[in-house]
């Protein structure tokens, strides 16, 4: 029982640690954005609250906490109010498999546990694809539920290009799988140890590169970034599924989106760049440092997952908003039969060539 015990408090532990991290991660990346694309278009970002700008973040949050909270007269109550919370917690819940670290156990008070995942599950990939789809919905049932024009072609945007996209985020992540022989993130991470080549963007017998590409393109269509933002497009439909939004409400749509786009990076990072593989064992801690071996881990999976990031914000700053047939065409008759090639010619390969 005091086992049992231990174990709860510990992941209870773990689980607060890394939804800290994730919402200050956000919070830095509000800001980040807004630094990052000021500076590609030649000009300050934000520089009045605080040195440089730096507190913009906390204005931001406070001043959506104290805004007042309003609920269009013709929207469905409930649906409206549930939608931003059922758009947020999947995108929070998919860390939990996350491999942030070596794949190493600690004894606590007697008691083996892994300080860097919450929970090593065998169907790791599908649990994420699960409760990835299911944000999704919020998206959808928060554009149909506020009674708005607008908000309803969002919505409905929103649900024709997760179908199309999140085909392509599966069907790419299956090459992958076929060379892991797993579906647990630690193990696929596991078997990237060693140098670069290891990686599966590099592996042999067939590298994963275009999956990889396939992968970051429908990732950011998921995470609906520019230049595939069509369920909001500004332009045309105000501010798209949450035009009728505000307050703490209009915060949980955003909260989701910085989320998802932390978690796709980290995806991203753990299927094809190594996870928290250094790119070559002598730029890890070893010798007399093996003991901080955890820590130079976890450095490098920040770095790459932070490369992702400035990635999003490069695209945005640098592309134009695509029209919606050219999205549609891009994602069926482009990036699905890549993605199934990909599969074809991966499956071929690691039958003829398996791996040690």
């Amino acid at each position: 029982m005091v086992e049992v015990g231990i174990k709860m408090a510990f992941s209870l532990a773990q689980i607060a640690v890394v939804m800290g991290i994730v919402l200050l991660t956000v919070m830095f990346l509000t800001l980040a954005e807004r630094k990052v694309i000021g500076w590609m278009q030649d000009r300050m970002g934000p520089m009045e609250v605080g040195p440089y700008g730096i507190l913009q973040p906390i204005a931001d949050g406070l001043k959506l906490f104290f805004k007042e909270d309003i609920i269009p007269a013709g929207a469905n109550k409930f649906i409206f109010s549930l939608a931003p919370i059922l758009a947020l917690v999947p995108a929070l819940i998919g860390f939990a498999v996350i491999p942030f670290g070596p794949n190493m156990t600690v004894e606590l008070f007697g008691v083996q546990v892994k300080p860097f995942v919450i929970s090593d599950i065998n169907i790791g990939i599908l649990y994420i694809l699960a409760f990835t789809s299911i944000g999704a919905y919020g998206i959808i049932l928060g554009g149909w539920s506020s009674n708005s024009k607008y908000s309803l072609l969002g919505g409905l945007r929103a649900a024709a290009q997760v179908i199309s996209y999140e085909l392509n985020v599966g069907l790419a992540i299956v090459g992958v799988l076929l060379l892991a022989g797993s579906l647990s993130l630690v193990k696929i991470t596991d078997a990237q140890t060693g140098w670069f080549w290891n990686w599966f963007i590099f592996a042999p017998p067939f590298p994963q590169i275009f999956a990889f590409v396939v992968y970051i393109i429908s990732s950011v269509a998921e995470t609906n970034r520019l230049p595939f933002d069509l369920p909001e497009a500004e332009s045309e439909l105000v501010a798209g599924f949450f035009t009728e939004y505000s307050g703490m409400r209009f915060a949980f749509f955003f909260l989701a989106e910085y989320a998802n786009m932390i978690l796709v990076s980290c995806i991203a990072t753990s299927l094809f760049l190594g996870g928290w593989n250094a790119p070559a064992p002598f730029l890890q801690f070893h010798g007399s440092l093996a003991h901080l071996a955890w820590l130079s881990g976890t450095i490098w999976f920040a770095a790459k997952v932070y490369f992702f990031l400035f990635l999003f914000f490069w695209l945005r700053a640098t592309l134009p908003r695509l029209r919606y047939d050219q999205l549609m065409r891009f994602g069926w008759k482009v990036m699905l039969p890549i993605a199934l090639g990909n599969i074809l010619i991966t499956s071929i390969a690691a039958y003829l060539f398996p791996r040690g």
